[in-house]
Parts: structure tokens; C-alpha cells; sequence
């Protein structure tokens, strides 16, 4: 988490590109380099040959610049991510990532120091036969500590790219493809080493390094003065990076050490009191305090699955940075809307989550069970008017199969529609539209799909009536808006479903219905949206949970219900 966002080039997410760039640029670096060694599955010679080319693209003024300012960057901006942490207390990848990020410059500024900076002080040669040899046969525990490096960086990086890459659209059907790079890139670099290792210390190999070349290798690596400078570079590389890190820590606990004695106070609604340093935001004093929160993009403003209600004086808070209410006035979220991970209260103050998770048992410190993305959907909620008088005088198997029949109308209405059905609650049902289409042909879709679901239940009461005690009817709700959809349960109870708000508003159209007496519900976004002919529709104002504002909504009774509304000319 970051705080509050300035404007210009020091704004967060100028901060954030620019963190991303400099992480880019190294991972395209560490990607040829790590593809280089993979050629040592060919042949020593094959590898060295590319690494001509490797070294063009690097070695030279621009290419030496661009590298080491992206890497001084994007150090000096995760030391300052991990100082701007108000705590600490994060899901499993982002540790992952810090941790990793930390072990690179221990594991690697030797390699570093063995190979860039001893050509350029001394004219080493880094051949691959040089450093292969230092490696495998001189001093394999270096060798080793290569590998562990390679593994580090390589995978830190690819959190990193998961991370950026995770919730666009064409990301899903590529993650197979891509986690097989990840995995097959790491591995055949150390497999190409290692047979490079092989090759050298098989006694009928024969050195190619020329005599010249030799001399000047065995000057570098012997002579006690060049040696004692060498030893004063990595000394003075290790202590900068420990000192960078001290400063981080000290800065950490001293600021600690002031909070202690400034502190505000979140209120929840299940009665939990969370009192955390005043800088910090409502989602780490969720993770600190233990309770479950959503927060899908890792808590940088860019999603809105943290969202709060504020209960109370939402006015005198801290005004939302710009990024803040970019991504509010996306969702059309009211103005005691707030996001969790962007709001740093600066007094005590009263909070309700709108995005509840659906696993009561979901660790509050880690995501949760797939995370899945924000889509613009339309849901449709549909259930069966006085059901339990309908069937509490019928057998069970009869009561079995007339729910058998109602939910088959549903699915085939759903289905045929282009919607997708959810689950089934009872005598009730949830259909989602608009997972792979535009919200307004999900509204379209919706509505067509309700209609379908009128026209055949009227089939299916005349064919009982007979036998029920009260004719069969249904209410339905439809609502559209912002969703979290993905799989999301626990064990092998794991479905695709959706939960947010916009769900919560469609189960509460539903229930109107059964009030007004009417089979269909719909909110205004839903009419709007579909561009539905509306005339001679009775509308009214309903009051939902959670929301400050009444929702327009629009009654149609069952006399036209069954009847698909026509677009507007």
C-alpha cells in the first residue's frame, strides 16, 4: 500500500510505471541472458556465439545505461514500497515477491562483481568457458549459489509479470502457455550449464582461450592487489544494499514508534474495533485486525473489490486522490463509496464492506479462492411464490419433480439466451449474462431469458393446476452492474459464480416482485441499458441495503411479462 497519490511525475502511479519499466527491462534482460545459457544444451561454442550477440545488445553505452538506471530504479523503488507499507501483513505472492526481490543482490552481486565489473576494471574475460570452469570445477558451492540465483530472479520476475498481467481480458487463455515459458526457461538455462560444466571437466575437452587471454584471466584472479580491490568493490556493494535496508528498518520502527501515539479507530459492522496508526488504510487495519477483505489487484487502486460503505460523516474524510476516483466513478459508486485500500483515515471512523467474502473461512491475510476479475454482468435472480403452501401437502417425489420440471424451464431459458446458469437456492435460481458479451446485450440477454422463463411457468401451472393447491408463480429480479466473477469455494465444492453488490441488488429486486404482486423486476441501469420499451410500465423507488440512495426500479406484472419488451425505434 502507498499513500496518498501527488500529482506530476512523483505521482503513484507515475511511481508505479516507472517501477514496472525498470522491472521490464530486467526481465528482458534476464530472459536473453537465462535463454544464452540455454544453448549450452547444443554446445559450449553454440552458447559463447550467442553471447556476442548478448553483449552487443548490452554492453554497449546505451544499452550499460538503460540496465543499470533500471535496476538502481527499481531497487530504490522497492525499498521505498516496502517502507511505504504501513504493515506488513500481506497475501502469500506478495511475500513471495518481496522476499525473493531481497535474495537477488545476495545471491548475484558476486556474479556481478566476477564478471561486468571484472572485464570492465581489468579486461577479465567472462567467456563461458572462463566462468563455466570457476563455476563448475574451481568452486562448484558458487555454482550452486548461481543456480539458487537464476531460480530467485527468474521467478521473482514472473510474480511480477502474473501480477501485472493477471486481470486483462486474454490473459486467462494464455496463463497455460505462458506458466510453461515460466517453468521451461528457468530449466533449461540450468540444464544448459550444467552440460556446459559437464563438457569442461570431461579430460578430453581442450581449452580454446588463446594464451593472451589466459594471462590476462590468471592476472585478475591471482594478483593479491587486484584482489584486495576487487574484495573492497564487493564489500562496498554488500554494505550499500545492507545499509539500504538498515535505513528502511530504522525508518520503519521509528515511524512505528510515532504512530503508537496517533492512532484512529474502524468500527465494522459484525462489532470489530480495529485501532490502527493514523496513515494507515481501512484494508491493512482489515488485514491486521484478521478479517477478511477482498482486494483483487493486491491493494493498488486498480480494482474496486476492497470498496467500503462509510457509516456516518463520509464528508470531512480525506478526499479520494485522482486514480481513486477514476476507478469509483467507473463503478458509479455514491459518494460514502470509498476504496479500501486508497482511504488513510485521519479520524475514528465506521466502515461496512460491500464485497462480502462467500467463505466465511478465507484467510484473512491471503486472496481469496480465485480471485477471478471485475466484469460488467446482469443477473438475474428467479424463485417461487409460496412454495412451501404449494408443497406442503404434496409427497416428497412429487415435490421433487416439480422442481425437477421448474428448474429445467429456467436452464433451457437461460441457456438458449445466452446466459450462463449460476446455482440453484432452494426453489430459487441465479443465472449470470454478460460474461463474454457487452453489458447491454447481457441486459438484452437478461430480459429475454425472463420472459422465456413467464411464458413456459404459465405452461406449466395450467398443466398442473389440477393438482396445486394456489397457482404457480414465480418472481424474478434482474440488476446489472460491477461483479467479482471467478471459482471461487472450497475443496471440491468449487463453482464459476459471481458476488458484489450487483448481486445483493438483483436477490433484492427478486424479493420486491413477491411485494408489488408482480413477476418482473428490473432496475433502471437494466432498462437503460437495453434500450427496452418501457411505456405504460409502472416504475417506483425501492430502498436496498447498503446503498444511501433508493434504486429506480420497473414493475412489470404478469399480464406482460411473458411478453419480450420490445427495443425502442
Amino acid at each position: 500500500m502507498t499513500t496518498a497519490s501527488v500529482t506530476g511525475i512523483f505521482s503513484e502511479r507515475a511511481i508505479r510505471r516507472a517501477r514496472l519499466g525498470s522491472g521490464l527491462i530486467i526481465f528482458i534482460f534476464v530472459l536473453l541472458h537465462l535463454s544464452n545459457h540455454a544453448l549450452g544444451l547444443i554446445s559450449l561454442h553454440a552458447a559463447d556465439k550467442a553471447r556476442h550477440l548478448f553483449l552487443a545488445t548490452w554492453r554497449n553505452p546505451a544499452g550499460t545505461a538503460v540496465l543499470y538506471a533500471s535496476v538502481l530504479i527499481h531497487m530504490g523503488l522497492v525499498l521505498r514500497a516496502i517502507y511505504m507499507r504501513r504493515s506488513l501483513v500481506m497475501p502469500k505472492g506478495e511475500t513471495a515477491q518481496i522476499v525473493l526481490g531481497l535474495l537477488i543482490p545476495l545471491l548475484l552481486i558476486d556474479h556481478v562483481i566476477g564478471t561486468r565489473i571484472a572485464h570492465e576494471l581489468y579486461g577479465y574475460i567472462d567467456d563461458y568457458e572462463t566462468v563455466v570452469e570457476q563455476l563448475w570445477i574451481r568452486n562448484p558451492a558458487n555454482g550452486a549459489r548461481q543456480v539458487l540465483g537464476v531460480i530467485a530472479v527468474w521467478f521473482h520476475g514472473c510474480i511480477g509479470i502474473h501480477f501485472w498481467l493477471r486481470y486483462r481480458p486474454w490473459y486467462a487463455g494464455s496463463a497455460p502457455l505462458l506458466l510453461a515459458l515460466a517453468i521451461l526457461v528457468p530449466v533449461l538455462s540450468v540444464l544448459g550449464f550444467v552440460e556446459m560444466g559437464r563438457t569442461l571437466a570431461d579430460p578430453s575437452y581442450q581449452l580454446t582461450t588463446n594464451p593472451y587471454e589466459v594471462n590476462l584471466n590468471a592476472h585478475y584472479l591471482h594478483d593479491p592487489e587486484v584482489r584486495a580491490r576487487i574484495a573492497t568493490v564487493r564489500a562496498g556493494l554488500y554494505g550499500a544494499f545492507s545499509a539500504s535496508l538498515l535505513l528502511v528498518v530504522v525508518a520503519r520502527a521509528r515511524r512505528r514508534l510515532k504512530e503508537r501515539l496517533d492512532q484512529v479507530t474502524v468500527h465494522y459492522p459484525g462489532g470489530e474495533v480495529i485501532r490502527v496508526p493514523r496513515g494507515f488504510t481501512v484494508l491493512e487495519a482489515s488485514r491486521l485486525g484478521g478479517l477478511p477483505h477482498y482486494s483483487v489487484c493486491g491493494g493498488k487502486g486498480q480494482c474496486s473489490t476492497c470498496r467500503v460503505q462509510i457509516l456516518g460523516d463520509y464528508e470531512s474524510l480525506p478526499t479520494p486522490d485522482k486514480m481513486e476516483q477514476t476507478t469509483l466513478k467507473r463503478i458509479n459508486a455514491g459518494p460514502d463509496v470509498r476504496l479500501a485500500c486508497q482511504l488513510r483515515p485521519d479520524r475514528d471512523v465506521a466502515v461496512a464492506p460491500l464485497l462480502v467474502p462467500a467463505v466465511e473461512t478465507l484467510p484473512a491475510n491471503s486472496q481469496e479462492t480465485s480471485p477471478g476479475r471485475e466484469r460488467e454482468i446482469a443477473v438475474l435472480f428467479v424463485d417461487i411464490r409460496h412454495f412451501t403452501t404449494l408443497t406442503e401437502t404434496r409427497l416428497p417425489f412429487d415435490v421433487v419433480f416439480l422442481l425437477n420440471r421448474y428448474f429445467a424451464i429456467i436452464g433451457k431459458a437461460v441457456e438458449q439466451a445466452g446466459g450462463r446458469l449460476d446455482k440453484f437456492i432452494g426453489d430459487g435460481a441465479m443465472a449470470l449474462f454478460g460474461l463474454g458479451t457487452a453489458p447491454e446485450e447481457a441486459c438484452r440477454q437478461a430480459l429475454t431469458a425472463a420472459a422465456a422463463i413467464v411464458a413456459e411457468i404459465e405452461k406449466l401451472a395450467a398443466e398442473l393446476a389440477d393438482e396445486l393447491t394456489l397457482p404457480l408463480r414465480i418472481a424474478i429480479g434482474i440488476h446489472t452492474g460491477p461483479a467479482v466473477v471467478g471459482t471461487m469455494g472450497y475443496g471440491r465444492v468449487r463453482s464459476m459464480t459471481a458476488i458484489g453488490d450487483t448481486v445483493n441488488v438483483a436477490s433484492r429486486l427478486e424479493s420486491a416482485a413477491k411485494e408489488f404482486e408482480a413477476a418482473i423486476v428490473i432496475s433502471e441501469p437494466v432498462a437503460t441499458l437495453s434500450g427496452a420499451d418501457l411505456s405504460g410500465i409502472e416504475s417506483r423507488e425501492i430502498s436496498v441495503r447498503g446503498r444511501a440512495l433508493p434504486l429506480k426500479v420497473y414493475v412489470i406484472p404478469r399480464e406482460k411479462a411473458a411478453e419480450p419488451l420490445e427495443g425502442k425505434d
